[in-house]
């Protein structure tokens, strides 16, 4: 079986589960609990935590069924955050529709959101029984841990002292955790040691660092075509990413920077054009585009490192590899 078509079975069995799932919670037109929530999982997505979960628990020898609790459970909980961000972000889009406290309202979302998060919970209540305390235990750490990493990033929008190292700890705490715990969520399942479980953990956190850091850069070097949005957009909302902090350490980007910070024209204007442009061209000067990428291809080797030490077969350990490598080379 060809990695793509493990990858296509993956997602199949995800897909049929979450239906599944959530045939238990009905929704009707005038429903505004669980109508959002069939809406928004309708609206697709990477699906990547997921499929992660499944995967490592076939690596490690175990069953879908055994990972797929933790596979819903991460899904919603990922999309329960969702829900939320949009409401704080006030954003009107969600993958090209409006978000859900757009259609309905901010208390609908605001609630649907809560039951959500409970919802995924409920899902891991199909655990082995023998695994379920440690994929509960790592479940509500990695909750907590997530909503640490929110507070920090809406912190840092009024600091003007944020270091890349506090930003590489939020984006770890907003971002890769969740991957991580996908990958060690399905490898207990699958009855795992806690030396592998500890291993699949750091394969999945440096993968999505890797994964967060590019897509900062994607947001500032990528082709709107391809990205599917307005390229630039944390330039214009002065978003402290690790690009611009790395600007930022040098006199001539720091002084660029300042130039532009707390102007934020409409998106599409020819001020908003010039203040891309002028920021682009201070981050590629102060090299802020080659240190992105050496860090992304650093955390790469570490999630590689991590799954050698699992010695997997060569067949089985090649679609981690290429998901780690993908995260450096994909355009959206």
């Amino acid at each position: 079986m060809t990695p793509n078509s493990q990858e296509a079975r993956w997602r199949e069995a995800l897909e049929q589960a979450l239906a599944g799932f959530l045939k238990t919670y009905p929704a009707s037109a005038a429903d505004g609990l669980y109508a959002p929530i069939h809406y928004l999982l309708s609206l697709g997505g990477k699906r990547i935590r997921p499929v992660l979960a499944l995967a490592a628990c076939e690596a490690e020898g175990g069953t879908m069924d055994a990972a797929m609790p933790s596979a819903l459970a991460v899904e919603l909980f990922h999309n329960f955050t969702l829900m939320h961000d949009d409401i704080m972000d006030a954003a009107p889009l969600r993958r090209g529709r409006p978000t859900v406290h757009t259609k309905w309202s901010e208390n609908a979302a605001i609630l649907s959101g809560d039951v959500m998060y409970t919802l995924a919970l409920t899902a891991l209540e199909g655990t082995p029984a023998e695994a379920l305390p440690d994929v509960l235990r790592l479940f509500n750490v990695t909750s907590r841990e997530v909503c640490e990493g929110q507070q920090s990033d809406m912190a840092f929008e009024a600091r003007q002292d944020v270091s890349v190292e506090e930003y590489v700890g939020m984006i770890r705490l907003k971002t890769s955790v969740l991957l991580a715990a996908s990958a060690a969520m399905g490898a207990r399942a699958a009855g795992a040691s806690p030396e592998r479980v500890d291993a699949w953990y750091r394969y999945g956190v440096n993968v999505g660092l890797a994964f967060q850091i590019q897509d900062d850069y994607l947001d500032t070097f990528g082709e709107s075509g391809a990205t599917g949005k307005q390229v630039g957009g944390d330039i214009l909302s002065d978003k402290k990413t690790l690009l611009w902090l790395t600007t930022e350490a040098h006199a001539e980007g720091r002084n660029a920077l300042e130039s532009w910070a707390g102007k934020h024209p409409a998106t599409g204007t020819e001020q908003a054009e010039a203040k891309v442009r002028a920021v682009r061209e201070a981050m590629v000067k102060a090299g802020a585009d080659q240190e992105a990428r050496c860090r992304m291809e650093a955390h790469v080797a570490e999630a590689k490192a991590a799954l050698a030490e699992l010695h997997l077969p060569e067949e089985v350990g090649s679609w981690f590899e290429g998901l780690a490598q993908h995260v450096t080379s994909r355009t959206h």
